[in-house]
């Protein structure tokens, strides 16, 4: 065998063991373990959750969430709802007061980690859970999540991400089930490699104030275990989301969220062995060092079959099938149709991987955001 087939074959495999093989893998291991341990239901006395939203110009979304948090199952007397204002220039404030928050205050424009910090600044709960301002929350979610934290050796708990509605050209929700599904194998076997910004919670003594480039969801899992301390998923906390309208403005997000993906990995040392269990450095590097290389491997399987044509039959086969999916991404816009549309999806997203590699190394990590209508 030949040193490009060598190459060929090395990354083609890599990129079928990171699609498929790592959550086969972790389906079986999950299975022969068995469900595991579960946290209490309920934790005896209930500990005070401070539920923090941070927001910029959520107006027209800030009202369905705080009527969701209010019809929380949790009691109402040890539930302090907080709501800051990133520099928002609408009414996000005063409706968020009008509709029952606890706390409500502004800061100047600073991003969402800035402002997550200042109100955890303010908060009076032993239990820190953070929620999106255009999110809403089941019932019983919260008190999901506080079970999973009665566990002293769960640091981080995350729930499950809803997206609605389905279909059409973002194919987002498809991605979320699969990823929902490899998260929760993750949780009963080392823990989650990262979390939820939607819907999640953290032990008041566990929580990290991150500089303002970072993000809770990709940062807390990692660095929560090296602290000796596990991040887990609950499938039963729900929150649910709108999907962006347009595969453009989803990949737009995803492009915003990888640069800050590429910060973590490059200046925090994500991929790196030291402080982890071994187990769960594994999931890292399987789920997420090869989940931001697949661009790259895409191409060098791309280039590495271009240059074995004519060696053997198996290499027509493999570039048809490569050119297939380009052909089908390509056809999306005319034929709205599944097949198609998935590929355009998953093309789009892997490409958004590495430009956003491409913008962390020009600009660095962008710290806040602007809402996009019907965006997530």
């Amino acid at each position: 065998m030949t040193a490009v087939a060598v190459v060929f074959w090395t990354a083609a495999a890599l990129l079928l063991y990171a699609m498929a093989g790592y959550p086969l893998a972790l389906a079986l291991i999950a299975g022969l373990r068995g469900a595991g341990k579960r946290a209490p239901a309920e934790p005896n006395p209930l500990p005070v959750v401070s539920l923090i939203v941070a927001a910029h110009n959520e107006e027209k979304s800030i009202l369905a969430f705080m009527r969701s948090a209010l019809a929380f199952e949790y009691p109402r007397e040890r539930l302090e709802v907080i709501v800051v204002s990133d520099g928002s220039t609408d009414r996000t404030l005063e409706w968020a007061a009008k509709a029952g928050a606890d706390v409500a205050f502004g800061v100047p424009r600073g991003g969402k980690v800035a402002a997550l910090n200042a109100a955890v600044e303010r908060a009076r709960g032993e239990v820190l859970a953070f929620a999106d301002a255009n999110a809403t929350w089941d019932p019983h979610a919260l008190s999901r999540l506080v079970a999973r934290l009665a566990d002293p050796g769960v640091g981080y708990v995350c729930g499950q991400l809803r997206l609605g509605p389905t279909g059409g050209e973002n194919q987002e929700g498809l991605y979320w089930r699969y990823e929902m599904a490899v998260r929760e194998r993750e949780s009963r076997l080392a823990g989650v490699t990262a979390g939820n910004g939607a819907i999640n919670a953290v032990r008041r003594d566990a929580y990290i104030a991150l500089e303002p480039g970072r993000g809770q969801d990709i940062s807390f899992p990692f660095e929560l275990a090296r602290r000796g301390l596990r991040a887990v998923y609950e499938p039963d906390a729900a929150a649910h989301e709108s999907l962006a309208s347009t595969l453009a403005g989803e990949f737009a997000r995803k492009r915003r969220m990888h640069a800050g993906s590429w910060a973590t990995i490059l200046r925090h040392r994500m991929l790196s062995p030291r402080g982890y269990p071994f187990g769960y450095w594994l999931e890292i590097l399987s789920h997420r060092g090869l989940r931001y290389a697949a661009p790259f491997l895409h191409l060098i399987v791309l280039a590495a079959n271009l240059a074995l044509l004519g060696d053997s039959w198996i290499y027509a086969v493999t570039l048809t099938a490569q050119l297939a999916v380009l052909a089908a991404a390509t056809l999306a816009t005319l034929v709205p149709l599944r097949p198609f549309q998935v590929p355009r999806y998953y093309l789009a997203v892997t490409a958004a991987s590495a430009l956003g590699l491409w913008d962390y190394l020009r600009h660095g990590v962008p710290v806040t955001w602007e809402r996009a209508e019907g965006a997530r």
